[in-house]
């Protein structure tokens, strides 16, 4: 089990930005998962992973293969207040679900 957060990179975000977008994709994601998926994930280590996207609409194209296979997802919208311009898509997070169902999703996509 593991939860999955997905950055774009193709806009300027520093280490504190992307660090509060992960966080804000993580807890929206959570917040939609199944709570049996929930359950056994807190059992486990609370596996978490960053990985990176080079546009927007990589973001798009991942929310609806997950949507598609059912896996609980959150797209972050920022609010403008800091670095970027508001209603900027900044992160995707994905899960928590088993590995092999987010690995079919992301599996291509390499670490931040």
């Amino acid at each position: 089990m593991k939860q999955v957060m997905v950055v774009r990179t193709d806009i300027k975000m520093g280490k504190g930005k992307i660090a509060a977008q992960c966080c804000h994709a993580a807890i929206g994601a959570y917040k939609q998962a199944d709570k049996e998926k929930i359950r056994k994930w807190e059992n486990e280590a609370y596996a978490k992973v960053v990985l990176k996207a080079p546009t927007l609409q990589d973001l798009y194209n991942l929310r609806e293969i997950a949507r598609a296979n059912g896996v609980a997802y959150y797209l972050v919208t920022d609010a403008g207040r800091t670095q970027l311009p508001k209603s900027t898509v900044t992160v995707l997070g994905l899960g928590p679900d088993e590995d092999d169902v987010l690995d079919k999703i992301t599996g291509d996509l390499k670490l931040l």
